[in-house]
């Protein structure tokens, strides 16, 4: 039996007047859709409130306002409310007026203005009439943007100046009392590896904002860039004189040496620059317990453009002549 509707479906289709069944069942369901969905219909809907123009200084309180309007219109009309989030726009330029601590909006400019439906739907009715806006005056603070990077050169090369970020700070505008926990904004983390050309890197910053807690805060930046020369670098090393700080007046003593290895990390542009009168190394007397006849040498001064600075001696001898 099961072959023989097989036989006969395939027949059917061999013969085509099945395709000729589906397409007029298609047909049909498509004028009975037009006919439906051109007729008119009343139905009530829940419209989420999208505010707009709010001033900076303002910061909105309640954010779960809605307004249930009813609406007749076509059904193709209906179709994208269905299809989509309904929102009424609330213009706090023009729709609103303050009052006290409250912007206070009616339905009375959409019932007369009709500015966000088109000609061919009309609003019946709007729930409630009226809606109250708390508002609380917003904070205006500007916070530092922080690097977070891991960012590896290769050998041989390092950057020759600073990591600069533009904007280096960023202003937060929202309610006092969120606002002024924030005392900096992290960058997302950056890696970079064998690294040996200038940096120049887009980071996005981590901004609190997209928590839902803090969605009522505004940033000036999402994102800042990040730039850096990179050189290849060399190892330098000069004779540096020792001198000696904190001798008491009524104290003489001779030590030695008088000169010290300074060795150090420099761009190979900046290399012929360095100079031994870049470089301070100190000892300080005050620093010696008694017993001790050594003095422990410090770098007290060195260009900006050298990295890695170590005096080769640890210990400078002396002996107390008067």
């Amino acid at each position: 039996m099961l072959k023989a509707l097989k036989s006969k479906i395939l027949a059917s289709v061999k013969s085509k007047r099945l395709n000729v069944f589906v397409l007029f069942l298609l047909s049909a369901f498509l004028i009975l859709l037009f006919n439906k969905l051109s007729k008119e219909y009343t139905n009530t809907l829940t419209f989420n409130i999208k505010k707009i123009n709010v001033p900076d200084e303002d910061v909105i309180l309640n954010d779960s306002l809605s307004l249930d309007v009813t609406l007749k219109t076509h059904g193709f009309k209906w179709l994208k409310y269905y299809f989509s989030k309904p929102e009424i726009r609330v213009d706090f330029n023009k729709d609103v007026y303050k009052k006290d601590s409250l912007f206070i909006w009616h339905k009375t400019s959409a019932y007369l203005q009709n500015t966000q439906f088109s000609s061919q739907v009309k609003v019946l009715n709007i729930s409630p009439d009226t809606l109250f806006f708390q508002f609380d005056e917003n904070m205006v603070k500007k916070v530092p943007i922080v690097l977070q990077s891991d960012i590896k050169f290769s050998p041989g090369y390092d950057r020759a100046s600073a990591f600069n970020l533009k904007p280096d700070s960023i202003t937060v505008i929202g309610p006092e009392v969120k606002v002024s926990k924030i005392h900096h904004i992290e960058t997302e983390s950056l890696a970079l590896k064998e690294v040996r050309t200038d940096v120049l890197k887009t980071v996005r910053l981590k901004l609190p904002q997209q928590n839902q807690k803090h969605k009522d805060l505004k940033f000036s930046a999402v994102q800042t860039v990040l730039n850096a020369k990179v050189d290849k670098f060399t190892e330098g090393i000069l004779k540096i004189p020792v001198q000696l700080i904190n001798v008491p007046e009524n104290v003489m003593l001779k030590y030695f040496p008088k000169e010290v290895n300074v060795t150090y990390y420099v761009s190979l542009s900046d290399f012929n620059a360095i100079t031994a009168k870049d470089f301070k190394v100190v000892c300080d007397f005050s620093k010696t317990v008694n017993n001790q006849y050594f003095l422990v040498p410090e770098v007290a001064e060195y260009p900006e453009k050298v990295k890695n600075v170590k005096i080769n001696q640890k210990r400078i001898e002396f002996i107390i002549t008067k």
